[in-house]
């Protein structure tokens, strides 16, 4: 039986949980680019900007969680990323813009900062 030190624990959690994170975060990145590519509000908009939404506000509530081990100037940057990302998606539902590119390219530079 093997025994691991409490960082070597920790540690893998980090990491299980920023693939994780990256998972997520793809998921988004294919629903947006999936729904760019159709004409109009479509479903695939639909699912986009569902999904996208649900995500963004879920990391709002990790990141404003007093044991998020983050420093507090990256929360409240990424707070403010996720605030826009959230505007932009209710303009999308709204009919108002058709932004997809702009959610992408963010979500692209938050994902590939998950090392």
């Amino acid at each position: 039986m093997y025994q691991f030190s409490y960082a070597e624990i920790m540690e893998d959690g980090v990491a299980d949980s920023k693939d994780r994170e990256r998972q997520v975060l793809d998921r988004s990145i294919a629903l947006l680019a999936s729904a760019s590519l159709q004409k109009g509000y479509s479903r695939e908009a639909i699912e986009a900007v569902y999904y996208t939404r649900r995500l963004w506000i879920r990391f709002i509530e990790d990141l404003r969680a007093p044991d998020n081990q983050l420093n507090e100037e990256l929360r409240a940057n990424l707070i403010s990323i996720a605030i826009w990302i959230l505007s932009e998606t209710e303009k999308i539902r709204k009919r108002e813009s058709s932004n997809f590119q702009g959610i992408i390219d963010i979500t692209t530079i938050i994902r590939d900062g998950l090392k």
